[in-house]
């Protein structure tokens, strides 16, 4: 199972997040992972660091690890638009070092679209453009992973990308899903037991597991998220 950490991108400019991606590749992570929000949810107050452009950035800032979306959120962009920017990402990044991860977005993120003027289509729009963004993509030759728990979610990752991402789910849920190629992503405490979690995972069949630090001084949870890969 490979292990990536995603990167701090809730703030005004992207030296953290630079900082944070060449510790990870020198600690050996296998990649780095952005998310697509406009900002924190819940915090319209506090800035958010652009998905694509911090993309396009980390192609240059790094050298070995994957580069991810985590994911990106169908309906902020038009399906072309997305399409192009990420296989442009891609490209950018180098051969066998991007994931296109997809999403179609739900009530905690509608708030984003409406507030800047980007209309929340309804769901089975949403899925519609997810399955057209997937075929897109993966005939561009970009691996695409769907994240989300919906039946109607999964079943277009079970028919249409490279793998099914599940966000904070318990080991147990990960064991059980058939049908598509499983990653996880989930936020990582400090009180969490990082080498059983990440064990019960690769046992479950997990083959990417993404750490979101939640109160850890970002050089100490690569450290932490490295030792524990290792284990």
């Amino acid at each position: 199972m490979r292990v990536g950490i995603t990167l701090p991108q809730f703030r005004e400019d992207a030296d953290a997040a630079f900082e944070v991606a060449r510790l990870a590749e020198a600690a050996g992570l296998d990649g780095v992972f952005v998310f697509d929000h406009l900002w924190p949810i819940g915090r319209p107050d506090r800035p958010a660091l652009h998905m694509l452009p911090l993309l396009g950035a980390l192609a240059v800032e790094t050298q070995r690890v994957v580069l991810g979306s985590l994911v990106a959120r169908i309906g902020l962009f038009p399906d072309a638009v997305l399409v192009n920017a990420l296989h442009t990402a891609a490209r950018m990044a180098g051969q066998g070092r991007f994931v296109a991860g997809l999403g179609v977005g739900d009530r905690l993120s509608q708030a984003e679209n409406e507030a800047f003027g980007v209309p929340f289509a309804p769901a089975a729009e949403r899925i519609a453009s997810l399955v057209t963004c997937c075929r897109e993509l993966r005939a561009a030759g970009v691996p695409v992973w769907v994240g989300g728990r919906s039946t109607a979610v999964q079943e277009v990752a079970v028919a249409e990308a490279d793998a099914l991402n599940l966000w904070q789910a318990p080991v147990e849920e990960v064991a059980a899903r058939r049908g598509a190629a499983l990653t996880w992503a989930g936020q990582v405490r400090p009180s969490d037991d990082l080498p059983t979690l990440l064990q019960g995972l690769r046992d479950a069949g997990a083959t990417w597991a993404v750490c979101a630090p939640v109160d850890t001084p970002w050089p100490e949870a690569v450290d932490r998220i490295a030792a524990a890969a290792a284990v």
